[in-house]
């Protein structure tokens, strides 16, 4: 439940006591349809409170950072109800008890023996839940106006969770804590049929139909395939597994709502699932299992909705790959969080040119399941990375871990992740795999990749892999919006400060360390491990990207990256000297070897990408059309944009055309010093070098602010937003064109914003979450000193 009860924190790190209060409650989200459907997984037509619960109140309970844990995507969901037992906690000692819905209990009693406590619950009365939305609806807000001062709405703020016999005692002192929290009223209808769904004991929907015979059948044939019992296959199987195991799985040729997740199960594959419970994917089992394919309940949220394609055609990319090679098994290994943290050795029998294979056959999968795995929100669990970049992959007959079985069997014992040991001194972890052994990797790396180039010629172009021409992943880019992040394919917006060039055995340790080795509910240790030692990951593709340019770039450009005195002392711990005297093989024609290079790469295959980017990227006939909408946007991605600083990280505008509504994304990049810190982000911020990619339609899961404007008043607004140097000047443009929190419209413009996204990709589209979105105000003292908005989240 969005209940909040204000407490006074201290923030680390040199910052005042803040007052902090609590979070939204159900209201805040959004319908997904389908070509006007909704997002639920298994229900194509799902019954009408769905529909509004959907649209109103997923967005904040739908995910680990569930207010109060108190998830409304299904009813497994509010039946289990809510506990005052936090998921993200960044100072916890201790291992949290895991909570994650329909797989460490599975029924209620079973959840009260955990800690929650129901909100449904009308013995005594109204429930917590009817409770909760009668104080939404007097709620005090004046509309379309800032929400007062003393209202905290940021996602750090503390739930006080009050059960049943605490709620009274909690709206009196929160009268503004009600549902929908620090939002416009909901439309009188959809208020009355959630108020009467309430008060009705909030009943669940029918349960999903029957699987048609088809599909029963394409889900018995991967199966059978994940349970074959040769060593070979087990290996393979569990391979699979534990690269799937967050995966939306989407049988191909099916209904595009319909998903699965793969699941290890008790019993025989013909009786009914049995979901084994284990923290990790990698951890053992402790008991026979089978691989089971089950239907993924609830509604699907745009920011854990990870696409992968299964059935036939993939059974047989899979034999192709790993049963095609002539490769043997003597035993297989066993589970161990030690096997799960060095899976370049748990899986060393597979040949690692199928393993690389077949993480690029889906890389867009995997790296987004980097950003939609388990860390639902962070700012520090993002900011190891840049703002904007771009990423391209080592072609695996360029790869050293592929084609010389030395290489990697002599760099294995350095290639151990943090989740790997758990014992002995936390000092002595620290420096075992957050200094030596990836500075260790770092000079072998150098060392082998120096040999070779010294007797066959340094990287060419030739060495980036190209999709093998149709696979459009072997380009990405990647957004970092403060605390989330976004990946999309092909090279999006200006060339970038920084790239990724990414081989096999980065790629599959970002993977184990950031998804199937990351546990959300971990100790301090456990996070902090793991967000440093994937800082010494992000050089590590730096370090490669370095390598294709010419040798005396090399040194000054990773400098420019990394600015500032204390980031000298630290690279002088995390970092071996960079390589600047092994050749690049490439014949660079310019005096801008990094844009010439970046540039290159995606004029290599032309049908896959665009070559330029129309608004943010171009020349001439390359540019959008004169007139259009995209064009009269193109003057925001000009530099320097000293107007970017007072934008929020997602901006959305709305365009109304006599066609129907045009979406564009205003995506705030935010210029840093360096990367290189976990805390205090704001004292490394360059706000004078900030900037803005422009992006037809949306690309990320949370948007912070709407504006809406006719076709005709585009310009105006490009031009205003253009001038604008104070939050004053901002709020000025907030007022004509801005969607507050607040306003009248907001949930129709947040339906018509829903209803843009779901037309982009069927199979792709999930409810967008806006438990981020803004409510601008003008700037306190400090902030003005500083002619920009500090974050403390």
């Amino acid at each position: 439940m969005a209940v909040f009860k204000r407490v006074p924190i201290i923030l680390p790190f040199c910052r005042p006591p803040l007052q902090i209060s609590a979070t939204c409650l159900a209201a805040l989200l959004t319908f997904v349809v389908w070509l006007g459907g909704i997002a639920s997984a298994q229900q194509p037509s799902a019954p009408a409170i769905q529909d509004v619960l959907n649209k109103r109140c997923v967005v904040c309970h739908g995910c680990y950072d569930a207010p109060c844990q108190l998830k409304l995507s299904s009813p497994d969901g509010w039946l289990r109800g809510a506990s005052k037992q936090k998921v993200y906690e960044s100072t916890r000692l201790d291992d949290a008890p895991m909570t994650r819905l329909g797989i460490d209990a599975k029924t209620v009693p079973e959840w009260r023996q955990k800690g929650f406590f129901p909100v449904t619950d009308q013995s005594d009365g109204p429930s917590v839940l009817e409770q909760l939305l009668r104080a939404g609806r007097n709620a005090p807000f004046t509309l379309g106006a800032p929400l007062p001062d003393d209202l905290d709405i940021r996602s750090l703020r503390k739930n006080a969770c009050p059960a049943e016999n605490g709620i009274s005692d909690y709206l009196d002192d929160h009268p503004t804590g009600g549902m929908p929290f620090a939002m416009a009223p909901l439309p009188d209808s959809e208020y009355e049929r959630l108020l009467a769904w309430a008060a009705d004991g909030t009943p669940a929907p029918a349960a999903a139909p029957d699987l048609p015979p088809q599909i029963r059948e394409q889900i018995q044939a991967i199966e059978r395939f994940l349970n074959d019992k040769t060593l070979k296959q087990q290996l393979v199987a569990r391979y699979i597994y534990e690269h799937l195991f967050l995966a939306h799985l989407h049988l191909e040729g099916d209904h595009p709502r319909r998903f699965f997740r793969l699941i290890r199960s008790r019993g025989a594959p013909s009786s009914p699932p049995d979901e084994i419970a284990t923290r990790r994917p990698f951890d053992d089992p402790g008991e026979h299992f089978h691989y089971r394919l089950v239907p993924l309940d609830g509604t699907i949220l745009h920011k854990e909705h990870m696409v992968y394609e299964i059935g036939p055609k993939r059974l047989d990319r899979y034999r192709a790959l790993f049963l095609s090679e002539n490769w043997t098994l003597d035993k297989l290994p066993p589970y161990s969080t030690a096997a799960g943290g060095n899976p370049l050795s748990t899986f060393r029998a597979i040949p690692a040119r199928s393993r690389y294979r077949y993480l690029l056959d889906d890389a867009l999968y995997f790296v987004r399941s980097f950003i939609r795995g388990p860390v639902c929100y962070g700012q520090v669990a993002v900011n190891v990375i840049e703002d904007r970049f771009w990423v391209s992959f080592l072609e695996p007959d360029a790869d050293l871990s592929v084609t010389d079985p030395e290489f990697l069997e002599a760099a294995i014992p350095i290639l151990e992740l943090p989740v790997a040991r758990s014992d002995g001194k936390v000092t002595e972890r620290l420096k075992s795999f957050l200094q030596l052994g990836p500075v260790k990797y770092q000079e072998f790396r150098q060392a082998r990749y120096a040999r070779k180039y010294l007797t066959q010629g340094g990287p060419e172009y030739s060495d980036i892999w190209d999709g093998d021409g149709a696979n459009v992943d072997a380009r990405l880019t990647i957004y970092r919006n403060f605390s989330s992040a976004s990946v999309t394919t092909g090279f999006t917006g200006t060339v970038p400060e920084t790239a990724w060039v990414i081989d096999f055995p980065l790629f599959e340790r970002i993977y184990y360390n950031l998804v199937a080795g990351f546990d959300v509910f971990g100790n301090v240790e456990h996070q902090l491990t793991t967000r440093l030692y994937m800082d010494s990951l992000r050089r590590e593709g730096e370090r490669i990207f370095l390598s294709f340019l010419p040798p005396n770039r090399r040194q000054p450009l990773h400098d420019s990256w990394y600015q500032g005195p204390l980031v000298n002392l630290v690279d002088l711990w995390k970092e071996s000297g960079i390589d600047t005297s092994s050749p690049t093989g490439i014949e660079f024609r310019s005096q801008a070897p990094k844009a010439e290079f970046l540039q290159t790469l995606i004029e290599t295959e032309p049908a896959l990408w665009p070559v330029a980017d129309p608004i943010n990227r171009c020349t001439g006939d390359a540019c959008a059309p004169p007139g259009s909408l995209a064009s009269q946007l193109r003057p925001l991605s000009a530099t320097p944009a000293p107007f970017a600083k007072f934008l929020p990280d997602i901006a959305i505008v709305l365009v109304e055309t006599d066609q129907g509504d045009e979406i564009f994304s205003l995506i705030h990049d935010e210029a840093h010093a360096n990367v290189a810190f976990l805390f205090n982000e704001s004292l490394r911020r360059q706000p004078e070098r900030d900037s803005v990619t422009t992006v037809r339609g949306q690309i990320s899961s949370y948007p912070n602010f709407f504006f809406r404007l006719q076709a005709d008043q585009l310009a105006d607004f490009v031009a205003v937003l253009g001038q604008v140097k104070t939050q004053g000047d901002y709020l000025k443009l907030v007022s004509t064109y801005g969607i507050r929190r607040t306003h009248k419209d907001f949930w129709q413009v947040y339906d018509r914003v829903q209803t843009s996204l779901n037309g982009q990709n069927a199979v792709e589209a999930g409810l967008l979450d806006l438990n981020r979105y803004r409510d601008p105000k003008a700037l306190d003292p400090i902030e003005r000193l500083f002619e920009f908005r500090f974050s403390v989240e």
